[in-house]
C-alpha cells in the first residue's frame, strides 16, 4: 500500500477538489440522479478507490472528472475543479487540450476503447502529436518505450497490432500506455482488471501501482473488488445511491469500517473467518430507484438500525477522526451492537 498522507482539510491544496457534484441524466421517460452531492478531494500523488455496488454513482463521478456524459442528456451541478481549473466551465476546445494531456483514463474494456481499425501504436502516436510538436519519428520513439515501461513483450512487433490480435492483459497494458502517453498529472481507472483472470490481474495492479509511485500521479481508482482497493489506494470512499457514505485511509475504513452499509459490503465477501461450507454472507434488498430517491437515508431500508428519523432526514458526513467521514444518523447504535 502507498504511504499514507495527511487529510485535504489538514491544509494542503487539493489537486482534483469535487465540491456538490450532481449528474442527473435526462434521456429516459424519468430524470435519473446517478450522483447526488459528492463532495471529494484528492492530493498531488494520492491513490483513492471508489467501492460500493454497481450503479451507485462510481463510475459516473470518474467520467464527470473527463466531462464524458452525453451533454444532450445530462444535467451536472457543483464544482469539479482539477489542478485549479473549473472541468465543468471549460470550452470544447479547452476540454479536447485537458483531456489525455492533464487527466487520462483507463477504461474498463479495452477492446471497445480502442480502435479497432487503427494499430495501437499509430493510436499513441496519433496522442501524442496531438497534444505536443514533436516529430513522427519522435513520437514513436516514445510509444515503443511506454510499450517497454508496461512490459509488452516484443515491443516493437506489438507496436503494428491491432487491438484484436492482442490479449485481454496485453491490450490492458496497451491502454495503460496510451493513457500514460501524454504525461497526464492525473489517471482515472474504471475497473482497469474486471475482464482478466486472476494472475494477470494482478500483474496490473502491480504495474498501475508501481507506475503511480515512479511517476507521481494522482489516481482515482473504481473498483468492486475490496482487495484492490486495499493494495492500491491511500483513502477509499464508499458509495451508495450516488453518495458517499464514508471515507477515510484505506487501513482505517477496512479495520474499523463505522456504516453500516461498509460494514455489510465487507462483510459480504469471501475472507478467511468465513467457514468452509457457509453461505457468504449478503445485503438484503436492493438499491432503491435512481429515479425516484427517498427524502432520507438511501439505505434506510436494508438497514437494520433504521428508525422513521432515517427514513424522512438525510445525513451529512460527519468527522470521526481526521480523514475518516460517517454519513449515518444512528452511528451510535450500529457501533454498538457491533461491539
Amino acid at each position: 500500500m502507498n504511504t499514507p498522507h495527511t487529510n485535504p482539510a489538514d491544509g494542503e491544496e487539493p489537486f482534483v477538489d469535487i465540491r456538490d457534484l450532481t449528474v442527473t441524466f435526462t434521456g429516459g421517460r424519468k430524470p435519473v440522479q446517478a450522483v447526488s452531492g459528492v463532495n471529494l478531494q484528492v492530493r498531488r500523488g494520492e491513490v483513492v478507490a471508489l467501492i460500493g455496488e454497481s450503479g451507485s454513482g462510481k463510475s459516473v463521478t470518474l467520467r464527470s472528472l473527463l466531462r464524458l456524459h452525453p451533454a444532450r442528456r445530462t444535467a451536472m451541478g457543483g464544482a469539479v475543479r482539477v489542478g485549479g481549473r473549473d472541468v465543468l466551465a471549460m470550452s470544447a476546445s479547452e476540454l479536447a487540450d485537458y483531456r489525455g494531456r492533464v487527466t487520462s483514463m483507463i477504461f474498463q474494456e479495452p477492446l471497445l476503447a480502442l480502435d479497432p481499425v487503427y494499430p495501437v501504436g499509430a493510436q499513441i502516436v496519433e496522442s501524442i502529436r496531438r497534444h505536443e510538436a514533436v516529430p513522427q519519428a519522435e513520437a514513436r520513439s516514445r510509444a515503443l518505450e511506454l510499450f517497454e515501461r508496461v512490459r509488452i513483450p516484443s515491443p516493437e512487433r506489438r507496436l503494428q497490432a491491432y487491438p484484436h490480435e492482442m490479449s485481454g492483459g496485453m491490450r490492458q497494458r496497451a491502454m495503460i500506455a496510451l493513457a500514460l502517453a501524454c504525461r497526464p498529472q492525473l489517471l482515472l481507472a474504471d475497473e482497469p482488471t474486471t475482464a482478466l483472470d486472476a494472475t494477470v490481474q494482478i500483474q496490473i495492479l502491480l504495474l498501475l501501482r508501481e507506475l503511480q509511485r515512479d511517476l507521481g500521479l494522482s489516481v482515482v481508482f473504481v473498483t468492486h473488488d475490496i482487495g484492490a482497493a486495499v493494495e492500491m489506494a491511500d483513502r477509499i470512499a464508499v458509495m451508495y445511491a450516488g453518495r458517499i457514505v464514508e471515507e477515510g485511509p484505506a487501513r482505517t475504513l477496512i479495520r474499523e469500517p463505522r456504516h453500516p452499509y461498509t460494514r455489510a459490503l465487507l462483510g459480504s465477501r469471501a475472507h478467511d473467518a468465513l467457514a468452509k461450507g457457509s453461505r457468504l454472507p449478503t445485503i438484503a434488498g436492493s438499491p432503491p430507484d435512481l429515479s425516484a430517491l427517498p427524502p432520507g437515508c438511501a439505505f434506510a431500508e436494508r438497514c437494520a438500525f433504521a428508525n422513521e428519523g432515517c427514513r424522512s432526514l438525510q445525513p451529512r458526513l460527519e468527522a470521526l477522526s481526521p480523514g475518516h467521514r460517517v454519513s449515518c444518523l444512528r452511528l451510535n447504535e450500529s457501533l454498538a451492537a457491533a461491539a
